[in-house]
């Protein structure tokens, strides 16, 4: 994992990666001997998963947004997800990174909107929905889907949280903190509840293993000039900032939960025993297994002793049980909640799951997205941005195209951009021979070298954040 150091929102990651990507790219020349492949074969395994998406002028504060996804798990055990929220106002943007498989962040993705759209809505509009059973969001460019079985206990299971919210007194004003720290957390206790019902084998095995895999998540809720992020784990998100000094700045919204955040690591050992101290964390991982301190599913670090003896010890042995497992629950899927007005100098905003930091630090990711904006307008052809332009004007406009040019880039899509440089990059700029040889690893050592990247990136309408509407 990288290193995190945060001092005033700046964020420096990627020193111990920088150490061991050198030390595997010398493994790779000597182990692993594989034909080259051609940049047009690069060119192609980079952009099979990326997807674009531009909204109508002047409708909000998103402009558009960009998707790509690189797998090194076989499968890729990453995944994303972008929502228009229908009965309320609103954008819901999310990146996933699953670990033990890919059940548990498959079945966020397709389930966590839902829990925070409901999480939002007043108790009449609650009740509206009850009986309607009206959709919650609209889903975009969605790649897989939930078997049958599944999708009717889930369902079952939102009409409960519905029903909860409904009965819960609200004398306290509505706070968004709130709303997305309930949405988390109900649909990480309904997975746990889950993976313990008795139904039939089948949809046992399919919960069970739902429950038994994990996942971190980053999302986050744009509504006009309002930007919520809510993060468990070590996704991170970052806008990136345009100053008037012509230079980018990166915002870290939220830190990484994992032992590098000193913060979080005071955390985790103070909910426990003293006598503890020297086990909850162990070789930098919690219970000396697992990397991220939040997380949805892991039910092996959430369940009581008496639990796991009783559903998992059965089906998979003693060594279900984590050593040191004397005070669960050791994990929680509780998020860090960040708030940001967003402001006419904001450009975009980067989710990202820990295969892109491993290589490349937010101001890094930040500036090559800034670059690739300014020469992207040098692939679609020159369009004056209004009618009647002074000559001056269009003279202006053209100098700037020709300043593009010198940086027109190889990919259209950003995120597609910055994984070429992550995996590629160099001093030099981006090397062929090494983005061939990471992207050529046979699948069962490529885990070895790079992890799952996803990469969403939301584009900000400036001209409606100079005059919001709210």
């Amino acid at each position: 994992m990288s290193l995190n150091l945060y001092t005033n929102n700046v964020c420096l990651l990627g020193i111990k990666n920088l150490f061991k990507f050198q030390l595997h790219s010398k493994c790779i020349h000597r182990s692993v001997a594989a034909r080259k492949i051609t940049p047009q074969e690069v060119t192609g395994i980079l952009s099979s998963k990326e997807h674009i998406y531009e909204f109508e002028q002047n409708l909000g504060s998103v402009k558009a947004y960009e998707t790509n996804q690189l797998e090194s798990n076989s499968p890729i055990e990453d995944a994303r997800a972008e929502a228009k929220c229908l009965l309320t106002s609103g954008m819901l943007f999310g990146v996933f990174d699953g670990h033990g498989g890919a059940s548990c962040s498959h079945v966020i993705t397709k389930r966590l909107f839902d829990y925070i759209c409901v999480s939002l809505l007043p108790k009449p509009l609650l009740l509206e929905y009850l009986e309607s059973g009206s959709q919650l969001v609209e889903m975009r460019n969605e790649t897989f889907d939930l078997v049958g079985e599944l999708k009717t206990l889930y369902a079952k299971s939102l009409k409960s949280y519905v029903l909860k919210l409904i009965n819960e007194s609200q004398e306290n004003q509505f706070k968004m903190k709130d709303a997305l720290e309930k949405a988390f957390l109900q649909l990480d206790e309904d997975i746990m509840a889950e993976a313990s019902l008795n139904i039939n084998s089948e949809v046992n095995n399919l919960t069970l293993n739902v429950g038994l895999s994990g996942s971190v998540a980053c999302v986050a809720h744009i509504d006009g000039p309002h930007l919520h992020v809510a993060s468990t784990g070590d996704c991170l998100a970052v806008v990136g900032v345009y100053t008037d000094e012509e230079t980018w700045i990166a915002k870290v919204m939220v830190e990484e939960h994992n032992t590098d955040n000193l913060n979080e690591l005071h955390r985790v050992i103070s909910e426990h025993p003293s006598n503890e101290k020297d086990t909850v964390i162990k070789y930098e991982r919690l219970l000396g297994q697992l990397a991220p301190l939040r997380a949805f599913g892991d039910l092996r670090y959430k369940w009581s002793r008496e639990m796991l003896m009783e559903h998992i010890v059965p089906k998979l042995g003693e060594n279900a049980i984590p050593p040191f497992y004397y005070t669960p629950p050791y994990l929680t899927a509780k998020p860090q909640v960040a708030h940001h007005q967003l402001q006419p100098r904001d450009k975009f905003l980067i989710l990202a799951t820990d295969g892109l930091w491993d290589f490349m630090s937010p101001l890094q990711v930040v500036r090559l997205v800034g670059e690739h904006m300014s020469g992207k307008v040098t692939l679609t052809p020159l369009k004056l941005p209004r009618k009647n332009m002074k000559l001056s004007d269009i003279n202006n406009l053209l100098l700037q195209r020709r300043d593009s040019l010198k940086r027109k880039p190889v990919d259209a899509n950003a995120c597609t951009h910055l994984i070429r440089n992550a995996l590629g990059g160099s001093e030099y700029g981006v090397e062929h021979a090494k983005l061939s040889q990471l992207l050529n690893l046979p699948k069962n050592i490529s885990r070895s070298f790079r992890d799952d990247i996803t990469i969403t990136i939301v584009y900000f309408n400036t001209e409606y954040l100079r005059h919001p509407q709210s």
